[in-house]
């Protein structure tokens, strides 16, 4: 299976690679890596086998991958249908907690309406809840803290109360 996001760390930065060297390496096919060279990619010299060193193999995969991220401000969450940063609309999310460090924001985007998902860990929720308007999750309360506590028991049949008779 191809790697759809190479791992510089792969090349051994004081090695030279052919083209060959490099689709193995990664997963890739050679035209693949030719388009890498023919997109930046620098070589040793222009002769043939082509020759990349793995220093700039590793540093070219790395400014790919760094000119690809888009880096959310606290008030932001990418927007996979836009394919953006974008705010929550009217500045509302949920927190859903999946484990007691971290949970999800869950929001709508602004311009699309698409769903919103950050994941966010609870030493940063502060920092989002000053710029958003954070819905947290309320416990269910307990039935001796109800007013009305649920009528379902077995104490009572036949209009004796078991519970108060003495056996």
């Amino acid at each position: 299976m191809p790697a759809t996001r190479p791992n510089p760390r792969l090349a051994k930065i004081h090695r030279s690679y052919t083209v060959e060297e490099i689709a193995k390496l990664y997963g890739v096919h050679r035209n693949t890596v030719r388009a890498w060279i023919g997109r930046g990619l620098p070589t040793i010299d222009q002769r043939r086998p082509v020759l990349v060193l793995g220093s700039h193999l590793a540093d070219y995969l790395q400014s790919r991958r760094t000119a690809n991220k888009r880096p959310c401000r606290p008030d932001e969450i990418y927007c996979l249908r836009c394919r953006a940063p974008r705010a929550p609309a009217g500045g509302a999310v949920r927190y859903h907690p999946l484990t007691p460090t971290q949970g999800n924001l869950v929001g709508l985007c602004g311009c699309c309406g698409a769903g919103l998902n950050r994941r966010v860990s609870q030493a940063k929720l502060p920092l989002v809840q000053g710029v958003l308007s954070v819905m947290l999750p309320q416990a269910r309360e307990h039935i001796d803290e109800s007013a009305l506590p649920s009528l379902n028991s077995d104490f009572v049949q036949d209009g004796t109360d078991h519970a108060k008779t003495p056996r």
